[in-house]
């Protein structure tokens, strides 16, 4: 196994840091070396936001979080238009997960900008392998909006080597726990949604 590399990407209050903190989490209860990267962007609400994940068996030491244009296996992307935006990222036969919600950015808002059709169709002409799921009705269902980042999690999950009894035990101890049961409810629909 080389080293792998997952970007996230979304939109300021999103979830993005508890994330990648799960996910690197999740690999490291695998044995695998992970580095994960501060939050880059503006984490308050409404700003792009971008956090790394790489990782590697015990013989493949990752050197550094960062991950650069090209090299990404995965991008988890937490609104399309992040997805779109950090696509140079992605490697070649390279996938993407994201969430099919809409978050105009302020330049759509003023209308200084149209919020671009059909995102996840375009991403898959250029070569993606594009995994779109509505992760924020999921996240209802479970409970809360706010759970579309666990939601996105179990997309992912279900396209990692990392078994179902590690990420509940992950996302138990990593959450507050009365938040436990609505994120692991999430967590199943995502990877429910993925198969």
């Amino acid at each position: 196994m080389s080293v792998k590399s997952i970007l996230i990407v979304g939109v300021g209050g999103q979830g993005t840091l508890l994330a990648s903190k799960l996910l690197g989490a999740a690999l490291v209860a695998k044995g695998l070396d992970v580095k994960v990267s501060e939050v880059h962007g503006m984490s308050q609400r409404g700003g792009s936001v971008i956090t790394y994940v790489r990782y590697g068996d015990a013989g493949e030491k990752v050197a550094s979080p960062i991950i650069d244009a090209g090299e990404a296996d995965v991008i988890l992307s937490f609104e399309q238009l992040e997805a779109a935006r950090y696509l140079p990222y992605l490697k070649q036969g390279g996938a993407i997960v994201t969430n099919t919600q809409r978050i105009d950015p302020m330049p759509v808002i003023t209308g200084a900008a149209v919020y671009p059709e059909a995102i996840t169709d375009k991403l898959s002409a250029k070569g993606a392998k594009v995994i779109a799921a509505d992760a924020l009705s999921l996240a209802e269902e479970a409970g809360s909006v706010k759970a579309v980042n666990v939601v996105l999690l179990g997309v992912l999950s279900a396209h990692l080597d990392i078994e179902e009894s590690v990420w509940n035990e992950v996302i138990e101890t990593g959450v507050p726990a009365r938040f436990k049961e609505l994120n692991q409810k999430a967590f199943a629909l995502g990877r429910k949604a993925a198969v």
